[in-house]
């Protein structure tokens, strides 16, 4: 594992990128110890805002301070942001198209030990369909932290789903992201496996199981959610054949969704999903075992994988 959380990357890396740009500003709602912009707040107070416990008053002072010429990061829980203060996301960021960045922290299941109240397992699907919002869901600590001045100086809104947990590390410091192109992590002509977020480790460690059992899955690392990179999925539709995608989020508006919406309008492709089944999830002992416990286990995405080889047209294994 990273030694450090995605939230603490991120948060690091907000307070270094605060002190090269000065119109970067942070607000939070009383969870600055939990996103840990708290970092931030103790490097400029004077561009920290807490706002008290009231995210959708949070996202309209957030656009005020873009109006005014700033490049304001919100950070919250992904479970309340998307959902409470949904309506201001929309209307005052999405419509009114304002340069806000949404860092959604404690996303996912990660929040492991507090219920389904606090997870947040529909804020890509309620995301994704904001016209005008990008989605952004790094794999790891490292990741999480290069995104933040990618973030900062793109024009628009963007949604930065952040996790609470530490993740497998899989994003090399310096390797190139750009928002809308997905990354090639591993080659293979037998499938494709098409993970975001903390999936993508996961997807690794079920790569290298079934190069054992003679599959070469390619790996794609799909961080952007929206847009979504087409070009780089349908080279991999035409040239393995089939794909699983894995996604902490329920099975219904994520990335599953969204290469099933891809694929089936232009390219229809077997594909088999790996995420939450559209139910709540409990509590769990540790992050791991909850993720094993909601269908997002490695030995799920292999199982997964030889399923959808066996709907292939033709295999040769």
């Amino acid at each position: 594992m990273t030694e450090i959380s995605m939230r603490e990357a991120y948060g690091r890396a907000l307070a270094a990128y605060g002190a090269l740009n000065p119109r970067v500003v942070a607000l939070d709602v009383d969870t600055s110890a939990s996103t840990l912009s708290s970092f931030f707040a103790a490097g400029f107070p004077e561009r920290f805002f807490n706002i008290g416990i009231a995210e959708p008053c949070m996202v309209d002072v957030a656009a005020g301070l873009a109006l005014g010429g700033f490049v304001p990061f919100i950070n919250g829980f992904a479970s309340i942001l998307s959902l409470r203060a949904l309506e201001q996301i929309r209307s005052c960021l999405c419509y009114a198209r304002t340069n806000v960045k949404i860092a959604a922290s404690y996303a996912g299941i990660s929040d492991f030990k507090d219920g389904a109240t606090h997870y947040s397992i529909s804020d890509l699907a309620n995301l994704r369909a904001l016209p005008g919002m990008t989605v952004i869901v790094p794999a790891d600590a490292a990741e999480a932290a290069a995104w933040v001045p990618l973030v900062a100086e793109f024009e628009g809104p963007v949604y930065l789903r952040i996790s609470r947990a530490e993740a497998l590390p899989v994003y090399q410091p310096g390797a190139a992201l750009e928002i809308g192109k997905g990354r090639l992590l591993r080659p293979g002509n037998d499938l494709t496996l098409v993970a975001t977020g903390a999936m993508v480790g996961r997807c690794a460690i079920a790569a290298e199981q079934l190069a054992a059992a003679g599959i070469a899955a390619r790996l794609l690392e799909i961080h952007t959610l929206k847009p979504l990179d087409g070009d780089l999925l349908l080279a991999a539709a035409a040239e393995t054949g089939a794909l699983v995608t894995a996604e902490e989020h329920n099975i219904i508006g994520g990335l599953g969704s969204a290469v099933a919406e891809l694929l089936a309008e232009t390219q229809p492709t077997p594909i088999e999903r790996v995420g939450i089944q559209d139910r709540f999830c409990p509590t769990g002992r540790n992050l791991d075992t909850l993720m094993d416990a909601c269908g997002l286990s490695v030995a799920g995405i292999v199982a997964a994988a030889h399923r959808v080889f066996r709907r292939k047209p033709t295999h040769t294994h």
